[in-house]
């Protein structure tokens, strides 16, 4: 069963999480995590926020 989520980001998180995407020292969980909710704030839906952060729509 599908559900929706709509994530909402201020400017403060999205930075932030912006810092751990980028940061190649931090674990990868860690960077396709931040990867994936940067991208739902976008409010895209599921699959192609999995295409976009290169992972499985059910780790979305």
């Amino acid at each position: 069963m599908a559900q929706t989520v709509c994530v909402l980001l201020d400017d403060a998180t999205m930075s932030q999480l912006a810092g751990i995407a980028g940061d190649r020292s931090r674990p990868l969980k860690h960077i396709l995590r931040a990867r994936i909710v940067l991208l739902s704030g976008k409010r895209l839906t599921v699959q192609e926020v999995a295409r976009q952060a290169g992972v499985s729509r059910p780790a979305v």
